[in-house]
């Protein structure tokens, strides 16, 4: 054929799809459709399951042009997958692969739903559940009250779209109804509904208190509120069982019990509470002033006086015999406490609080100490160090001897757990007056700020400082992908933390969908991705590839966990540019071009609708022959024609293309048509029987040159039947072979014939032997065994061959180490054998008679061993019969 002949290989146009046959439908047939353009036109099969489907065999099958009708489908029969395969003269595709699957969608149950109550205000789910279905994908809607009122979607109301389920947050008393959940499958365009749900809003019959009495103590003459409200739908009324709640100087007559009630249309709801008035002289009993009181010099100090009286005491202070009065350094607050500022020596001394009130007074009295103040004298620095390094900050203060001091340090305002965070966090082992911390081990979370508070019982100073931790960066962020092309993208990040040293660059990777590998390291334009950079182009990607890409930060310090991956792209189609290679073929069966190649890698098929194109012509001829192959995984391609000359020179070159176009041809491959049959039968076949069971052939050699080997056949020319011969092949450099398992007494025809790649040739000449007659069935009968000196003999009685077995020729005799299956073989026309001792050990004796036809059946006599000093270092030997054994030693081991 040439370029501008009319005929071509199947091209699909229209191949089936996934296929869902609602189980109810009217139409009651599911077609698959497929289509090829072809010259000649295209025949199609179908399989099911990788199976022939056969029309005869199933009547719901039906072919119309190419496409597949299933008529009254069956589920447990026709649900499967589904291919279509197109076939002229020219070569057969495959379509892909199409599932039919049967879609349903059952009635809801029957039983009745049980209401929903929940209370005003709180929020309900409303279960769906829907029924068993196929296809998964469902819609949901929710039917109020009657079909086809369907509840509005709001802020207050959701419906899941996975589950179902109804959801309404603060439910209110509009919400009640019957709710019906309404599904649908688009699939098979079919509805279903589930019995009714009633929802019932509660009201709540009082949703409370929210300011309520209790009982308590209060001073005589003192002014007190009692309070009470409530809330409720509607708003509750409230009133008082006693009467007035507001009271202006109490009197030991407002003692006694109070009651507020709330009541609405709901219900009542009541609180009570006992009120006490008391009436007392002043007294430090329960709560004296403090005996000694510690201050720190320049600090300020806080004296409390808080006795019992009613009414309240007026209250005043004496320094020894000084009256007390407020001043820029002492001040007595309401409550009757004396504060005192910028204390220092002087201030030491007894301090005493007087209480008096219309029942009598009382007084309390404290010595109040001054201390030295605390300083620090040793205050932190601040530190910086790399990751996993240590750190120390230092710690040290002075305070009055009289007192314990204590060190606390906080990071960042968080108080140091050293027995929680002791692998890291540790005190200086010597303590006293020092407090100095050492961090272990630093991580990037270690940096802050440190504080270290020296502490006594009476004052505090603290000093702070900055630890800083340098560490490779954190992962860059929001990575994402612009700009998308056929082999790069431009690829956009944030920066990460980049821990106290200043990012030099950033790494990209990429993973696709084809390599097995992890990530690798991108190729970027510009090559190296500068620290300051949140950009970069992509490049040397693979067209039609799906793609995800990540970052990683490096600093003077490291390199960084890398970002999280960014979304999935594929990049855009191109031209394929990689040829299929490996190309090749020849051989198959007479009148074809068988061409071959390996496929082109699923990664380099840059685009869909990937194939190959095949150009071939014969090497003398000038036009191509073209022929196009749609399947990207295909391997070979056969051409048929019936013109085509044996063993002819072909040129072979195959392309790659896809939807975007064709790519180059591979190098161009030198490849020969098919050969024709060997014409020539082998001649001069003989052959000869070697026993009852094993023949040998040989015949001249036939001349042609494209003969490969030689087939050998042979049957018994009665009993058998040609069509069961028993077959050996040989080589072309052989002309000759052995013939085994034959049967005895037989007459064997025999034929050879040579053979290629494309067949066999014709036969020769039948060739007629007899095998010889089967050896002796009955063994030898072992009749003595006697010592002679350093030997043993061994002698048998004669065996007489049955009418259709071979004559005698002689016997065999094989002397073997008990255990071994070799040894030392003579034969023998005599019937008996002298055989030396062996040396140690046992040794068998076998005795079998031999004929033309082969050995007989086996005599066994074992012989125990004797010492002997001259070994035989042989493992073999055959001894001639018409002699003796040689004299010389022997024993039966083999080396």
């Amino acid at each position: 054929l040439s370029d501008d002949a009319t005929g071509y290989g199947p091209v699909f146009e229209d191949q089936p799809v996934d296929t869902i046959y609602p189980e109810e439908s009217p139409e009651a047939k599911i077609t698959l459709s497929c289509r090829a353009r072809a010259n000649p036109p295209a025949t199609y099969t179908w399989r099911l399951n990788s199976r022939n489907i056969d029309q005869d065999e199933d009547n719901h099958y039906t072919l119309v042009g190419g496409n597949l009708v299933i008529s009254n489908p069956i589920k447990n029969k026709h649900v499967g997958k589904y291919t279509c395969k197109a076939t002229n003269d020219y070569g057969a595709v495959v379509s892909r692969e199409a599932a039919v699957q049967f879609g349903y969608l059952d009635f809801f149950s029957s039983e009745e739903r049980e209401a929903v109550h929940v209370k005003e205000g709180q929020g309900a789910v409303l279960l769906c559940a829907p029924p068993p279905h196929y296809p998964d994908e469902l819609s949901f809607r929710w039917i109020l009250n009657e079909f086809p009122v369907f509840i509005p979607l709001d802020k207050r109301r959701f419906i899941s779209q996975t589950t179902g389920n109804l959801f309404i947050s603060k439910v209110d008393s509009s919400d009640s109804g019957n709710y019906s959940c309404f599904v649908s499958s688009a699939s098979i365009a079919k509805s279903v509904f589930s019995k009714f749900i009633p929802l019932v809003p509660l009201a709540e019959p009082f949703p409370e208190w929210t300011e309520s009495i209790s009982s308590t103590e209060r001073d005589i003459s003192s002014d007190y509120t009692m309070s009470c409200e409530a809330s409720g739908k509607p708003k509750p009324h409230v009133h008082w069982l006693k009467n007035g709640y507001s009271f202006r100087g109490l009197t030991f007559e407002d003692s006694g019990m109070y009651q507020c009630r709330a009541e609405n249309r709901h219900g009542v709801v009541y609180a009570d509470a006992e009120l006490r008035v008391i009436a007392c002289a002043p007294t430090f009993e329960h709560n004296p002033v403090k005996r000694r009181i510690l201050g720190a010099k320049n600090g300020r100090v806080v004296l409390e006086c808080r006795p019992k009286a009613a009414p309240k005491a007026s209250l005043s202070w004496t320094k020894g015999s000084e009256l007390l009065f407020n001043s820029s350094r002492m001040l007595i607050w309401e409550d009757g406490s004396l504060e005192i500022l910028n204390v220092t020596r002087a201030d030491e001394g007894r301090y005493t609080c007087f209480a008096e009130n219309d029942r009598g007074k009382a007084n309390s009295t404290g010595f109040l100490s001054i201390t030295e103040a605390t300083k620090i004298t040793l205050a932190p620095s601040n530190v910086d160090v790399t990751a996993g390094e240590s750190a120390s900050m230092q710690c040290a203060a002075s305070h009055d001897s009289t007192l314990d001091i204590t060190f606390v340090w906080t990071m960042d305002g968080r108080s140091i757990d050293f027995d929680r965070d002791g692998s890291h966090y540790e005190r200086n082992p010597n303590g006293g007056s020092s407090g100095e911390l050492i961090i272990k081990n630093t991580q990037l979370k270690h940096s802050g700020r440190y504080t270290c508070t020296a502490q006594t019982p009476v004052d505090n100073v603290s000093a702070s400082a900055d630890l800083v931790v340098r560490g490779p960066p954190g992962p860059p962020g929001g990575v994402r992908v612009e700009e998308i092309r056929n082999k790069s993208v431009r690829l956009i990040w944030s920066r990460g933390a980049d821990n106290h040293s200043p990012i030099s660059k950033y790494t990209v990777q990429c993973r696709d969908s084809f390599s097995q590998e992890d990530w690798r390291d991108a190729t970027t334009s510009p090559p190296d991705v500068e620290g300051n950079a949140e950009t970069a182009m992509v490049v040397d990607l693979f067209p039609w590839t799906e793609y995800e890409f990540r970052v990683i930060a490096t600093n003077t310090l490291g390199t960084g966990d890398p970002s999280s991956p960014s979304p999935k792209v594929t990049t855009l189609e191109a031209v394929p540019v990689v040829a299929p290679s490996d190309i090749g073929g020849g051989g198959g069966t007479s009148k074809e071009l068988t061409i071959t190649w390996t496929p082109v890698q699923p990664q380099y098929y840059y685009g869909r609708n990937f194939g190959y194109i095949i150009a071939f012509k014969p090497h003398d001829v000038y036009d191509w022959m073209k022929v196009t192959v749609v399947d990207p995984e295909a391997k070979h391609y056969v051409h048929k024609d019936s013109s085509i000359p044996a063993s002819t020179e072909f040129q072979v070159k195959v392309k790659a293309f896809n939807i975007k176009g064709e790519g180059p041809y591979s190098l161009t491959a030198v490849i020969y048509s098919a050969q024709d049959v060997p014409s020539e039968a082998p001649t001069s076949v003989e052959a000869r029987a070697l026993s009852a069971t094993e023949a040998i052939v040989w015949w001249l050699p036939v001349t042609q040159h494209t003969v490969e080997g030689y087939q050998v056949r042979y049957w018994r020319k009665v009993e058998d039947r040609e069509a069961s011969s028993q077959r050996v092949v040989v080589s072309s450099r052989e002309n000759q072979t052995r013939l085994e398992n034959m049967r005895p007494n037989s007459p064997y025809l025999i034929e050879v014939r040579a053979y290629n790649a494309a067949g066999y040739g014709p036969p020769s000449h039948h060739f007629q032997i007899y095998t010889k007659k089967a050896p002796p069935s009955r063994p030898p009968k072992i009749i003595s065994k006697k010592l002679k000196g350093t030997s043993v003999n061994i002698a048998w009685e004669h065996v007489e061959p049955l009418a259709n077995e071979s004559t005698i020729d002689g016997y065999k005799v094989l002397y073997r180490k008990a255990g071994l299956s070799t040894g030392i073989l003579y034969t023998t026309g005599k019937r008996s054998i002298d055989l030396p001792m062996p040396r140690d050990g046992d040794c068998v004796v076998e005795v079998r008679a031999h004929s033309e036809g082969g050995d007989g059946a086996v005599a066994q006599v074992r012989i125990s061993g004797k010492h002997q000093s001259k070994p035989l270092h042989q493992p073999y030997m055959t001894v001639d019969s018409s002699k003796d054994p040689p004299p010389i030693l022997y024993d039966c081991r083999l080396h």
